[in-house]
């Protein structure tokens, strides 16, 4: 028996309890870290479907250089004094446990084998190679060239637009 599916469970339930923390954490920096190992959990499932490429970049890109720039962002607000975040039980808050209630039963329905086929799909025999560096490339720069251009000029944009925003102001302008 292989123990891939006790790792993909233990995984899944790291990432979901990760997530969990990150939303009902008072404390920025602490829902940050929460954020951080979620990432990690993602990464470590692209693994399992033999996607190493795409782990590798989650690791590099998300946990480290999006969450560098979260935590200074975090660090620039200077939310200070944390009792001010302080809320009180009111109808949204209600409908947010109710709703996530609901999904843990919805989830323990799944789980507990009622509302799911025995005949559970396996990857593919090109699943190997599917997430390597070579096989990304390829489908990168031939079948989505374009919309690959398109998001460069998007980020193009956007770097543009925060240096003309975040740039400070003379006595003359």
């Amino acid at each position: 028996m292989s123990s891939e599916p006790l790792i993909f469970f233990l995984l899944a339930a790291f990432a979901v309890a990760t997530a969990v923390l990150m939303v009902v954490q008072r404390n920025p920096v602490m829902s940050a870290i929460y954020l951080i190992g979620n990432f990690f959990a993602l990464a470590a499932l692209y693994l399992l479907l033999q996607a190493q490429l795409l782990a590798v970049l989650q690791v590099l890109v998300y946990a480290g250089a999006i969450m560098v720039l979260v935590v200074f962002v975090i660090m620039l607000l200077n939310l200070g004094d944390e009792r001010s975040l302080v809320q009180q039980l009111n109808i949204r808050m209600l409908l947010g446990i109710t709703l996530a209630g609901a999904f843990l039963l919805e989830m323990l329905y799944i789980l507990t084998g009622l509302g799911v086929d025995s005949d559970t799909p396996s990857l593919s025999a090109a699943a190997p190679s599917i997430g390597t560096v070579e096989a990304m490339g390829n489908a990168l720069f031939t079948t989505f060239v374009y919309p690959f251009e398109v998001t460069s000029l998007l980020l193009l944009a956007a770097i543009v637009g925060a240096v003309i925003l975040g740039r400070r102001r003379t006595a003359h302008e």
